[in-house]
């Protein structure tokens, strides 16, 4: 089923509700200060609507609790690993399986460990965080291939995931093919606001590949999603299932890492699937050495369980349809109340375009991060920067990095919301944009060393954040 307009039912009923609660505007001006502006920091009892990530935060189905009554805990041989492992083979077709309990660390031990080495170059269509971080750590640099459509926010190309197979021959032609271990693609590409790409770039990059002899590996986090984009907009697709799409989709890479947290569903959970069997034990012993034994992954029972029921329940067309459906509803009450967000609507998120909703506010005083912030303030909804503050620092010249798109993104957790909360988030941000001008700045105070997202403080450049 593709979603339609007036199609907004789920398919599914709810048996278990959590209370929330709408703190004052003082009280939520006050928490914002103490997590100094940033709302990774906020402590989730003074959040309304978290729309802060949609990694591990979605609603497991009864299906996914009974199977954790069924785990096995035993350390090895255990039996809820053969049934997680026999889900990825089915629904990805993947030939071997390393478990790793989070996306993060499948990264850590495929790009920084394994694959790339110092003075390597790894084409990906667009940096992700923690992606470009491994690789940094493995001494590579991570090279943006993506169309150039991607950095236009109100582009409606349908797949602005795509990879530019000219910007790919470029690199090649510059650096040399031997300083480029890999290819790299997202599905339903984050930073480029939940943008898929398509199976026809997708070929393409595979016989580009093919000609050099080299790998494409996939981050497949929310390739559910992307195989959806695919039926609806994919020429010869419109009459095949998403699990259908997903298989011929992953039929052209090498292998693939998964932060299953996404797209499955569940609470924690990923895995390395590969067809090579050399490269699958080299990964599986590093995996013993960092993340734990090659039969639980640094998982326990519980989640492999968990992720086994999650995969196929999140791979169904109509559950995709709505879940789809929804992101797109927040979206177009946004675009009809006059806010500027990334187009078209993606997969998992919202994503406001900062540099028109706050054009006041110069890119060095960070206007997303003070976005979100002003966001949480005015009305408890926690939001995300995907801007200055998430591309960091340049590694040579320790210059901030001033991407072309500065987003706030509005990540729609899994089964959590209904429309209503959406309503409330559209009406509210609608409101604040009416009163924009009001929004200042921020100065950056505190900053790790990586990944300053996170855990970076701040404090407003004059007087209030949202002046009165």
């Amino acid at each position: 089923m593709i979603w339609k307009e007036k199609t907004h039912a789920p398919p599914f009923k709810m048996k278990m509700i959590e209370s929330i609660r709408l703190l004052s505007k003082e009280e939520r001006g006050r928490a914002i200060e103490g997590a100094g502006y940033n709302t990774f920091m906020l402590n989730s009892r003074d959040v309304y609507i978290d729309l802060l990530t949609d990694s591990g935060t979605g609603t497991m189905s009864n299906q996914q609790w009974s199977a954790i009554f069924l785990a096995d805990e035993a350390y090895g041989g255990r039996e809820s690993c053969f049934k997680f492992k026999k889900a990825v083979q089915d629904i990805f077709g993947y030939k071997y399986i390393v478990l790793t309990n989070q996306g993060r660390a499948a990264e850590h031990i495929l790009y920084g460990k394994t694959l790339v080495k110092p003075g390597d170059f790894v084409p990906r269509n667009m940096f992700f965080t923690t992606s470009k971080f491994h690789i940094e750590q493995g001494g590579g640099t991570l090279v943006e291939v993506i169309i150039d459509e991607a950095y236009d926010p109100q582009n409606q190309h349908p797949f602005k995931g795509n990879i530019d197979i000219k910007k790919l021959e470029d690199l090649f032609d510059k650096v040399g093919p031997d300083k480029v271990p890999f290819i790299n693609m997202e599905t339903d590409v984050n930073m480029a606001g939940g943008q898929p790409f398509s199976m026809e770039n997708l070929k393409k990059v595979r016989e580009f590949a093919d000609k050099y002899d080299k790998m494409i590996i996939l981050d497949v986090c929310r390739a559910m999603e992307n195989s959806f984009f695919i039926k609806e907009r994919g020429p010869g697709y419109s009459n095949k299932s998403c699990a259908e799409i997903l298989l011929e989709m992953c039929s052209y890479s090498d292998g693939c890492m998964m932060s299953a947290k996404k797209d499955a569903i569940v609470n924690m959970g990923g895995f390395i699937g590969l067809n090579d069997k050399e490269l699958h034990q080299k990964l599986e012993n590093l995996g013993i050495e960092y993340i734990g034994s090659k039969d639980y992954g640094g998982m326990s029972g519980r989640d492999m369980e968990a992720v086994a029921v999650g995969l196929r329940e999140g791979i169904k067309d109509d559950y995709l349809a709505w879940r789809i459906g929804q992101v797109r509803l927040l979206g177009e009450m946004l675009l009809k109340g006059g806010v500027p967000i990334v187009e078209p609507i993606g997969g998992h998120a919202v994503y406001l375009d900062a540099k028109k909703f706050v054009n006041h506010i110069p890119r060095e005083q960070f206007p997303a991060q003070a976005l979100a912030a002003a966001i949480y303030i005015h009305c408890g909804v926690r939001s995300m920067e995907r801007g200055a503050v998430s591309a960091g620092r340049d590694k040579k010249t320790r210059k901030n990095i001033f991407p072309p798109l500065e987003l706030v993104r509005l990540t729609i957790p899994r089964r959590v919301y209904t429309n209503d909360h959406m309503r409330f988030v559209a009406e509210s941000i609608i409101e604040l944009y009416k009163n924009r001008d009001k929004i200042n700045g921020l100065k950056m105070v505190y900053e790790p060393e990586h990944l300053r997202f996170f855990t970076g403080r701040f404090k407003p450049i004059r007087g209030k954040l949202i002046s009165d």
